[in-house]
């Protein structure tokens, strides 16, 4: 009779249409079978799409909604304290919990290894052992340029793109994932792949750059680096299939990185011809072996993004063939209601992210999900939505191998913030320093130059970026000890003075004669000023300042209070000075490009970016960054990208002289369009040359790779990396296209007096347009291959492509 009464409560208790087939299962323990066979889903050796068709019709409805949004560890952890080490947890709690929101798991929070590893293994182990299917649950923390609890901080991305450099940011990512596989993390939020085309945005910092390839290519080299390899106890390519070991996570899909003004969260502008050619390929490179993507909070041409059908259902899903979790961000959903004003109420935002994105929703909002399983008994959201977003999210944790190896690991301190990992911390703060301007060669100093003069507010600071947490910058070295350290390792007797001369957040230049007294007194002086963000609890504190990070956008790029006055001060005491920008976005200050002796830009460094500084200064360390932004002359000169359309740029420009002389243009009156300088820019203390380019073959059909093959040549006295950079512009178009767009790039090292044949393959997809027709194609027809920066040609050749 009980078997009975229990298979007339299918369809109400159950329902997904799989019920109506032979259950395998009973439904009292659903996690195992009648003939007491082990389940499919639960053989590491089955593939993963029998072992998701397995688990889903064992799943209840309200198992499958739980799925599909993020729960919180403060759900059972006391987190407010980052240094409480109390190991308890709150029962209750962890059952609320799980009973709703238990497919991932944030635990972003600073705090004690010991009890991060305790609350961690409370959790699984609740999973794993008091559910009826044992479903083990993603836990998820930030890593966009290092493990937020306490671990390694690297240079923001934004720098980490200056370096060039796929191979060793690959190797920078995968320290970030063991450094947070060890803890028991299996998702991090990173990277980020936004275009930093809008400036004002307070978020460049989190990105790779301006340009759709060099942002491709580094994102591709994070996801690699951060999900390659498998946990502990999982059989790598095994008949199960393939395994990784930490689920990276694109964001935000897309479009994200140009709002309207620069202000965060605003809808973005821009036609399909804008979303398939500048939004959408770094993505597309970068993120379809990527176990989870970040739906964008804007809207793009008014749709919402994330309930973006074309987008994330059209393109993601169905064209892309996308199989993974898509996840909204934190309290995106209610933004329908409350920003957007496409919805009136949590009933509507829930149906339409979900029938419209196929995605999670994460926490930080009022959890509109938790209608959906009334929704489903009323008709007005058919379960199969929920069922492609469960099996999405089922995917992933079987690709992770979590039913394998949900827990941490007895031994975390023994992969955390080891000799490896500082020395690529180390060799990736020397290669994010770009030198931008060196008259004269004033670089670099000599170690037994008598005295230098360290001013400005950024000199004892350790300035990193956002996404950092409580007390990182414990870690940091300030550039004051960096200098100081660096010139005791040398025996040098250089004399170290050291003046701060204002605050960055202040008009108070009281402290101006001090720092001009030390500069008089120094044989050279070095000046660091800059922009500052602040850890993930100060930027949201009420009462505390930024002028980058998430939700700080700008109206001007300029330095900020009485930075910009104290560079002239200096500067005007006619002793050699060396301006350091130490900054998250480009500074707009042509008067320092035109009076400095020298100029380099740190994007916000990592713990060492303090020591690497003073090796580029004094010449240890060759420079070999190079910009993934270009610097606008002001906010009025912006957008000033370099891959702008044919026709977007005439110049009769003018200008303000020295002496206040108004000499009058037309683009722009009293300015220029032209950046201070451009993407790809950046010195070197030796010389190059390229020889002998040749494109392999020089003509080609439509569907035809080619290779750029030129002959480097270093050409100075000094050992230098340099990055070569291929340049592509299409000389007639059905459609405008940009000026020149980057498709590929190579850094080599080249010691003094050699050279090296560097051959670059280029894809015949970087040839191809958006047409008339709304299809990518291959145009026939001639293009013209460059070599050099974006604003400096060396050598270039012209490629055939017949039809």
């Amino acid at each position: 009779m009980q078997a009975l009464f229990l298979s007339l409560l299918v369809p109400v208790a159950f329902a997904s249409s799989s019920f109506l087939e032979p259950r395998i299962f009973s439904l009292v323990s659903r996690g195992t079978n009648l003939d007491g066979s082990l389940p499919l889903y639960q053989n590491p050796n089955a593939s993963i799409e029998d072992r998701v068709a397995d688990l889903l019709p064992r799943m209840s409805l309200q198992e499958k909604v739980a799925q599909i949004i993020q729960g919180d560890i403060d759900g059972w952890m006391n987190t407010t304290d980052p240094l409480d080490n109390t190991l308890v947890f709150n029962q209750s709690g962890l059952e609320d919990m799980m009973s709703t929101k238990a497919g991932s798991i944030w635990g972003g929070y600073a705090m004690p290894y010991e009890k991060f590893v305790f609350a961690l293994n409370v959790g699984q182990k609740y999973l794993m052992e008091n559910t009826t299917l044992g479903i083990p649950a993603m836990f998820q923390s930030e890593g966009l340029h290092g493990f937020t609890n306490n671990g390694t901080i690297f240079p923001s991305p934004i720098g980490l793109a200056a370096s060039f450099n796929p191979e060793l940011l690959s190797s920078v990512a995968n320290i970030i994932a063991t450094e947070a596989e060890g803890l028991g993390l299996s998702q991090i939020f990173a990277p980020v792949l936004d275009m930093s085309r809008e400036l004002r945005w307070g978020r460049v910092e989190e990105n790779f750059g301006e340009d759709p390839f060099l942002t491709g290519e580094m994102g591709l080299a994070y996801v690699t680096g951060l999900q390659d390899g498998t946990r502990r106890n999982v059989t790598a390519d095994g008949p199960g299939g393939i395994r990784k070991r930490m689920a990276s996570t694109c964001k935000h899909f897309t479009a994200y990185g140009s709002p309207m003004a620069g202000l965060n969260t605003a809808p973005v502008v821009g036609s399909e011809r804008d979303l398939r050619t500048i939004y959408l390929p770094a993505f597309q490179r970068a993120c379809l072996e990527s176990l989870a993507i970040m739906t964008a909070y804007s809207a793009y041409d008014s749709v919402p993004l994330v309930a973006n059908k074309h987008i994330l259902t059209d393109i993601l899903r169905d064209e892309w063939q996308y199989p993974y979790w898509v996840t909204t961000d934190a309290g995106a959903v209610d933004l329908l209601i409350s920003q957007h004003k496409t919805c009136d109420t949590r009933e509507c935002a829930a149906k339409a992210v979900i029938e419209n994105g196929l995605s999670g929703e994460m926490g930080g909002g009022s959890y509109t999900y938790l209608t959906l399983p009334d929704q489903v008994a009323a008709g007005t959201v058919n379960e199969s939505y929920i069922d492609e977003t469960v099996k999405a999210m089922l995917r992933t944790k079987f690709t992770l191998g979590l039913f394998e190896s949900p827990y941490p690991y007895s031994d975390y301190l023994s992969t955390i913030r080891t000799p490896e990992s500082r020395e690529v911390l180390l060799q990736m703060e020397e290669e994010a320093i770009v030198l931008l301007e060196n008259r004269d060669n004033v670089l670099p100093l000599s170690n037994n130059i008598g005295s230098i003069a360290l001013i400005g507010p950024q000199v004892n600071r350790v300035t990193f970026g956002d996404y950092v947490f409580f007390n990182a910058s414990l870690n940091g070295i300030t550039p004051l000890a960096g200098f100081q350290e660096f010139l005791s390792n040398q025996s040098s007797s250089t004399k170290v003075n050291f003046a701060q001369g204002c605050e960055l957040w202040s008009n108070d230049q009281s402290g101006f004669d001090e720092a001009v007294s030390v500069a008089q007194q120094s044989d050279v002086a070095i000046v660091m000023v800059g922009t500052w963000s602040l850890d993930q609890t100060l930027l949201w504190t009420p009462g505390t300042n930024a002028t980058t990070g998430e939700h700080v956008d700008l109206s001007s790029l300029s330095l900020v209070g009485a930075q910009f006055p104290l560079v002239e001060a200096i500067v005007n005491t006619g002793k050699p000075t060396v301006v350091v920008f130490v900054s998250g976005k480009p500074v707009s200050e042509p008067w320092i490009q035109a009076h400095a002796s020298a100029v380099i830009q740190q994007f916000y460094p990592g713990e060492l970016g303090g020591l690497a500084l003073p090796e580029i200064i004094f010449g240890a360390v060759n420079p070999s960054g190079k910009l993934p932004v270009s610097f606008p002359r002001s906010v009025g000169t912006t957008p000033d990208f370099y891959n702008y359309l044919n026709g977007m740029r005439p110049i009769d420009a003018g200008m303000i002289t020295d002496n206040d002389t108004l000499i009058f243009g037309h683009q722009y009156v009293l300015n220029s369009p032209v950046p201070i300088w451009s993407f790809g820019h950046g010195l070197s203390y030796t010389t190059f040359n390229y020889t002998d380019l040749s494109l392999n073959p020089a003509s080609i059909g439509i569907s035809d790779n080619f290779n750029v093959t030129v002959i480097v040549h270093n050409t100075g006295s000094v050992d230098g990396k340099e990055v070569v950079q291929v340049y592509l512009s299409d000389v007639v178009s059905s459609v405008v296209t940009p000026v020149q767009r980057l498709v590929g790039f190579q850094k080599i090292d080249l010691p003094a007096g050699s050279s090296q044949t560097v051959s670059i393959e280029v894809d015949s997809s970087q040839l191809a347009l958006w047409n008339l027709n709304d299809q990518w194609a291959v145009e026939p027809g001639e293009f013209m291959v460059t070599i050099g920066t974006s604003d400096e040609i060396f050598a270039q050749a012209t490629l055939t492509v017949t039809a």
